[in-house]
């Protein structure tokens, strides 16, 4: 749940902020796959999500869906496999079509876990043609991506590697990593982090899914099997650029990253950058949120035991307030 956007939202802050999502590997197995209904519609109307998935019959039911009156914000969903390049290449779909890959799975190591044998072993191999993040984009007239979220089941690093224009623009990124070879001679987390981390972002958390051996019939409470793949979570630490002494970042990309990150359920990088942007730039009325900070802080009955004065935060944004 986000913190401050809803004050944000109530005192008429978002009524000028574009966002604009990508999603590569956008077919939707729940709730948590729908950014429209998962926290980010607070930006509607000015919210546009764009999805990309290879299997044409995943994009048609988003798109069915999407159909709803419910639906305040722009979204499609685009049946394209990107890659680093365009060209022609092989789809190896597994038993779960969630787990197809432009990678072979790697079935041997696959056999030693429980519960990934039935899931993502291959069914059956198909052709089909693979483009660039880029290119896509710019036949389509995509100016600039936000947030990118990637889930392509070990091909993720491919397809930054073919985005590259985009991803300068780029804010977050939330991104599928394996620690193991789950598919044959794919890149692992040490090979994406290391692109992230040169193109400016830096990881802020993993979210880490786990699986025990198969014929092993104890498991640790402390350990409780073994780190396979994950979700990563990158941003832009903007504030660097400014803390440093070097070129400041406009405002208007702090303001917009802080929203981001509130969306994205990190409230302590949030209101870092609101406050920054308060005190730094609140004598212009867009970037003085010292009203939603505080209304957001009074929330939080702790806080307001404690007394809310007393945080160095509040003391810093009232006086510019």
């Amino acid at each position: 749940m986000s913190i401050f956007l809803p004050k944000l939202k109530q005192g008429d802050r978002l009524s000028s902020l574009q966002i604009t999502i990508c999603n590569v590997g956008s077919r939707k197995l729940g709730s948590y796959d729908d950014y429209g209904a998962s926290g980010w519609n607070i930006f509607a109307p000015n919210l546009t999500i764009i999805g990309f998935d290879a299997d044409a019959d995943a994009c048609d039911a988003a798109n069915t869906a999407l159909q709803d009156p419910s639906v305040t914000w722009t979204e499609e969903h685009i049946p394209l496999a990107l890659s680093d390049t365009s060209g022609e290449t092989t789809l190896y779909v597994t038993k779960a079509a969630a787990c197809s890959s432009l990678y072979p799975p790697n079935e041997p190591y696959l056999e030693r876990f429980a519960s990934l044998p039935e899931f993502a072993n291959l069914d059956f191999t198909v052709e089909l043609p693979v483009t660039t993040l880029d290119q896509v984009c710019r036949d389509r007239g995509i100016g600039a991506i936000d947030f990118l979220q990637i889930d392509v089941q070990g091909a993720d690093l491919q397809v930054l590697q073919g985005g590259a224009e985009m991803l300068n623009r780029v804010l977050a990124v939330q991104i599928e990593v394996e620690f193991s070879h789950l598919y044959c001679d794919q890149p692992l987390f040490a090979d994406v982090d290391a692109h992230l981390r040169s193109q400016g972002f830096t990881l802020f958390d993993l979210s880490i899914a786990r699986r025990v051996r198969r014929r092993s019939p104890i498991c640790s409470t402390t350990h409780p099997g073994q780190a396979l793949w994950g979700d990563a979570f990158y941003f832009r630490d903007l504030l660097q650029h400014d803390l440093a002494g070097l070129q400041p970042t406009p405002p208007e990309h702090l303001f917009k990253l802080a929203c981001i990150a509130d969306v994205m359920q990190f409230p302590d990088y949030a209101l870092e950058l609101l406050e920054y942007l308060t005190v730094n730039y609140g004598n212009d009325p867009r970037y003085n949120v010292a009203d939603a900070i505080v209304e957001a802080l009074s929330d939080f009955p702790e806080l307001v035991a404690e007394g809310l004065d007393n945080l160095p935060v509040v003391a810093r944004v009232r006086g510019i307030a």
